[in-house]
């Protein structure tokens, strides 16, 4: 057993292991959730990766306005609305908050030392001082990770896969996002083993997006790596067509992605993660204290090519790729 499985056992272990003691006293209690992101709304969360949380809420037992409710706060794309959105969830002394981001995280690691937080798809919740390790949180922040920072050499290997004679690559980051300075340095110490050059280039704003593009261009890289952020995330479609329009290839760590017409993603199943992170939910209800919740890494990642977009950039994806894709988007 590795490493990465031997912590994900454990991490089931604790999780089972947790008293219901005070649950069975408090059965006609409204638990209030609250979630905090910093995305904007989206147009329908059934139908988006975060209505994944009020589903698994669902599968265990939870009746949305009968028996716990859902405090949703977004930050419109905007991380300086963050802080604000953070505090009123506090002064609402909900019962645990889930958070969508890193940014969002430590916002509120800064505004409560107490209230239950349970993580949702954190790049490096160890390296950004959210827990003290994966397997002794030791705090009041636990839940799940999405190992983004330590997929990002595998990005790099599968463009070089893909597009012949790639010598320069850019890699699209959100310097308000803490967590992409390891996901650059870990880019940065991979490519140099390949003799590839990285091209950094920082987004902030859905205009600062499309400002990359053309200097991207310019500075003739031949692909991009997308660092996974909530703003991106939101901006998909508007990152989909730039890469279209200037004939770029792009890999990113959600199918989401794809779907939206981006070259190829690899990463975790994002939609799962957040169903999961009901299950902290639940088990902080159940009178579990974050601090002995294990954080749960994903086992199995998912890889996803949009040949509609492969053939527009005049690419061919190799067999072996094509086998081992979950879906290939026409």
């Amino acid at each position: 057993m590795n490493r990465r499985d031997s912590l994900f056992a454990v991490a089931v272990l604790a999780l089972a292991a947790v008293p219901p003691s005070s649950f069975a006293q408090q059965q006609g209690k409204i638990w209030r959730v609250g979630f905090l992101s910093q995305r904007a709304r989206p147009d329908s969360l059934d139908a988006d990766i975060f209505g994944s949380f009020p589903r698994g809420m669902r599968e265990l037992g939870y009746v949305e306005g009968k028996n716990f409710v859902i405090e949703w706060r977004f930050a419109d794309g905007d991380v300086g609305r963050l802080p604000s959105l953070a505090a009123e969830l506090v002064r609402l002394k909900v019962d645990a908050i889930v958070t969508s981001s890193t940014p969002a995280t430590k916002v509120l690691q800064q505004a409560t030392t107490t209230m239950p937080i349970v993580m949702g798809t954190i790049g490096d919740p160890v390296g950004s001082g959210f827990v003290a390790s994966l397997a002794r949180p030791g705090g009041n922040i636990t839940g799940l990770t999405s190992i983004t920072n330590d997929l990002s050499p595998k990005l790099l290997d599968l463009l070089r896969g893909i597009v012949p004679r790639l010598s320069r690559i850019a890699v699209l980051a959100n310097s308000t996002n803490p967590f992409h300075a390891a996901v650059l340095k870990n880019v940065q110490a991979a490519a140099q083993k390949t003799g590839v050059t990285i091209l950094s280039l920082d987004a902030r704003t859905a205009q600062e997006i499309e400002n990359a593009f053309p200097t991207i261009t310019e500075e003739r890289a031949g692909a991009i790596i997308l660092a996974q952020d909530s703003l991106f995330t939101q901006q998909r479609r508007q990152i989909a067509e730039l890469s279209a329009k200037h004939r770029l290839p792009l890999i990113a760590a959600m199918r989401e992605y794809v779907e939206a017409g981006v070259l190829m993603s690899y990463g975790p199943n994002f939609a799962d993660i957040y169903r999961r992170t009901a299950i902290y939910v639940d088990k902080i209800f159940k009178g579990a204290k974050p601090a002995d919740l294990p954080v749960e890494q994903p086992t199995e990642f998912e890889m996803f090519i949009n040949s509609k977009t492969a053939k527009a950039l005049g690419l061919e994806i190799p067999p072996s790729l094509l086998l081992q894709a979950n879906a290939v988007i026409q």
